[in-house]
């Protein structure tokens, strides 16, 4: 029997304002379930100053390599600071698996070419004297894939025990779906939708520039009125239509982008504009849980605390049940992280940590690089079978 061993995972996303974590102690059973116990979760922000420098350096800014020096380091330690306060709370961290933050995804067409990370892995072994997988997309590329969306693995373990045509569907800066089993049959699928909550942030940013960065509450789209003339010219956007897998993010809906739409449609309130950003989310997330004939939608990311964009969602998808990710023992607003700590526990076994199905790659990849701790660097003997289903349990401390 493989005996427990505790990941933690970190990541910060597209909204770039902290860095979420969890750490999951894990416990593989013969006959091919993993069980993980989230033993610790935590959402700190970044320093403001590093997190302007971000906002300055983001696409579609030209940049700087001093710029890309400094933020690797700066990220790097920021999330050395936070890994090494887990292992002192934990206490028995095996490894660690670092997304780190993306800072620019190379894709044209269908497909990717390269991806860049920054936060570098170094800070954070000799900070937390815990070896650190980092560089996990890069792997899944050079074999064929999009590098994304790496939470797949999670989703489809997750959801392998639920009943009926259930999907995931994580509303971060950019929306992702995963399919277990598409409605035509075959592999599962899983892909970027578009964006989630990328432009209403842009938006907020644009008008309020000291303002807190998103709509709280959903409070300005609920205000707002949907403008019908700019919902339709914002879905001809040719990624939409584009094929799975595909992946997007910043590179292509950014400030920029929301700008120039907006130039063809004078004179809108903010209200209305949020309203109806939120509104395109809402139609194209529904648009493909529609074409795979989902009956269960599983919901994760900070758009999950939008009631305005659940409520338009609930609209769009009349016959679907919306479910909180929670309610699977991953919590809402730090799955991702989970999502790494699981993909951590594959590469330290020798496992592929994608389906390469949803990534479209050639074949699944062991992924990342891993930096040594403190001491020599002793990997676990590789697991000859890796787990057909995961169930979570809440284990953190009141």
């Amino acid at each position: 029997m493989t005996p427990s061993c505790t990941a933690l995972g970190m990541i910060s996303g597209t909204s770039h304002d902290g860095i979420d974590v969890a750490a999951v102690r894990f416990t593989p059973a013969a006959d091919g379930a993993l069980r993980g116990e989230v033993v610790y979760t935590a959402s700190p922000p970044y320093r403001p100053q590093v997190r302007a420098l971000l906002r300055a350096t983001l696409p579609p800014a030209d940049i700087r390599f001093a710029d890309v020096c400094e933020l690797d380091t700066l990220i790097g330690q920021a999330f050395a600071e936070v890994a090494a306060d887990v292992v002192e709370a934990v206490g028995d961290v095996d490894v660690v698996c670092s997304h780190g933050q993306t800072v620019y995804h190379w894709v044209e067409g269908t497909r990717a070419f390269g991806t860049l990370q920054l936060g570098q892995p170094a800070w954070i072994a000799a900070r937390a004297g815990v070896p650190v997988v980092s560089d996990v997309r890069i792997r899944d590329i050079a074999a064929g894939g999009q590098g994304a969306p790496l939470v797949s693995l999670l989703d489809v373990l997750l959801l392998a025990s639920q009943p009926g045509r259930v999907a995931a569907l994580n509303l971060g800066g950019i929306s992702n779906i995963t399919v277990p089993e598409p409605a035509g049959g075959g592999a599962p699928v899983a892909y970027d939708i578009g964006p989630a909550n990328a432009l209403i942030d842009a938006a907020m940013v644009a008008a309020q520039p000291d303002g807190p960065g998103y709509d709280v509450d959903g409070r300005l789209g609920a205000a707002g009125t949907v403008q019908p003339r700019l919902l339709a010219d914002l879905l001809t956007e040719p990624y939409y239509a584009a094929p799975a897998p595909k992946t997007t993010g910043k590179e292509l809906f950014h400030g920029e982008y929301l700008a120039a739409a907006l130039s063809r449609h004078p004179g809108l309130g903010l209200a209305d504009v949020v309203a109806t950003l939120t509104a395109l989310t809402a139609r194209t997330v529904a648009d493909q849980v529609r074409a795979h004939g989902v009956d269960t939608l599983v919901v994760s990311g900070g758009g999950w605390f939008n009631p305005t964009m659940r409520t338009m969602l609930a609209t769009e998808l009349p016959g679907v049940a919306l479910r909180a990710s929670a309610e699977l023992g991953a919590p809402v607003d730090l799955k991702e992280a989970i999502a790494f700590a699981v993909l951590g526990w594959h590469t330290w076994h020798g496992l592929p940590g994608v389906v390469a199905s949803c990534t479209g790659a050639a074949k699944a990849s062991v992924l990342g690089t891993v930096t040594p701790g403190h001491g020599p660097l002793r990997l676990p003997a590789p697991l000859p079978i890796a787990p057909s289903s995961l169930t979570l349990v809440d284990g953190r401390r009141s």
